[in-house]
């Protein structure tokens, strides 16, 4: 291996690290939040791919009518349960119409602008609305009344929700992989190293959303609200936060981080209704780095294993996604170690 070889591999790590940083803190967000190991964020990344790859052939995705289902049946959960508080009618039918309300409009929006063959960045933009949508009406449905199990048990529901929306994809996907066009299609010379714009529009966009989920956390009052959902989940419900809606807006929130980086990993890799299994659980291997509790660590565990991602696929190919996922296994044989007592003692 001569230099210019290590620096494509270099590049090309970083920027897989990239996007598995936000997959990552998506990761630490919703565990942080609602102590669920989400499994399935890894379909928000194919769910966002596969919709912008439909929506270029100017059909209508299969995922508006998913939502239009999940809706239906959360709205249904949603106005039983306001029915069963309140005793009345007119508030359970509009709680539910709360809850149909923004998917129907997006659905509604959708039909109408998949044959108009819009710009890349216009159905770019819906395919994040439509996927961000799903986020809510997954905690609703799966988590929301288990809300205070274990987190054993909320891990089972996680397998089983990732099973259900892998084979939802290839229902509504079908079997063939899609790649998507790319958002910049520039190339730039760095000596022996070609940076494509693709890439520069990664690490960016990338960046820029670690800011801002920053800037949320810190500056906001949701932010603030979630932040003490995660330090203490009954002070905060005293406080008068609803662990419900915090857990809504954290699912929401990954399943935008879920289908922004699918936007961003479309052009560079082939996407499979399968796919996201894999792509979601090297950001759990960055989390787990970070302790599932450390945003900046988990971003930095993710560009570690991007970048050594990349070396592994040039010097041992066929055992890359091995090597990738044995580094959990150090990782959490040092935090055990550093740790120094069990649960089960106290």
């Amino acid at each position: 291996m001569d230099f210019s070889i290590a620096g494509i591999l270099l590049v090309d790590g970083l920027t897989n690290g990239a996007i598995y940083a936000l997959l990552g803190l998506a990761t630490v967000l919703v565990f942080a939040v609602t102590r669920i190991i989400f499994i399935p964020q890894g379909e928000f990344v194919t769910y966002g791919a596969l919709t912008l790859a439909i929506l270029q052939t100017g059909k209508v995705p299969g995922t508006i009518w998913l939502l239009l289902l999940l809706a239906a049946l959360a709205a249904l959960a949603e106005s039983f349960q306001t029915w069963k508080r309140h005793k009345s009618v007119a508030s359970a039918a509009l709680a539910g119409l709360r809850v149909l309300a923004f998917p129907v409009a997006i659905s509604l929006i959708t039909l109408w602008a998949a044959p108009q063959q819009f710009s890349l960045l216009v159905q770019a933009g819906l395919s994040v609305c439509i996927v961000t949508s799903f986020g809510p009406l997954v905690y609703r449905l799966a988590y929301q009344s288990l809300a205070d199990a274990s987190s054993l048990v909320l891990l089972i529901v996680s397998v089983g929700v990732h099973f259900a929306l892998t084979g939802l994809g290839l229902l509504f996907f079908g079997a063939e992989g899609f790649r998507n066009p790319s958002f910049w299609d520039a190339r730039f010379s760095l000596g022996a190293v070609n940076l494509s714009g693709q890439a520069i529009i990664i690490a960016l966009t990338s960046s820029a959303f670690m800011v801002l989920l920053w800037l949320f956390f810190e500056r906001t009052l949701y932010g603030k609200a979630l932040r003490a959902t995660a330090v203490n989940r009954l002070g905060a419900r005293l406080m008068g936060i609803s662990s419900q809606a915090a857990g809504q807006l954290t699912l929401a929130m990954a399943a935008l981080i879920g289908a922004l980086s699918g936007l961003l990993i479309g052009p560079i890799a082939t996407v499979f209704f399968d796919s996201g299994f894999l792509i979601g659980l090297k950001g759990f291997v960055a989390a787990v780095i970070g302790g599932l509790v450390s945003y900046p660590g988990a971003a930095l565990g993710a560009l570690l294993v991007g970048v050594i991602e990349a070396f592994s696929s040039f010097w041992a190919s066929a055992f890359k996604e091995v090597i990738v996922f044995t580094l959990i296994l150090p990782v959490l044989l040092w935090r055990s170690l550093k740790a120094g007592h069990s649960d089960e003692e106290h």
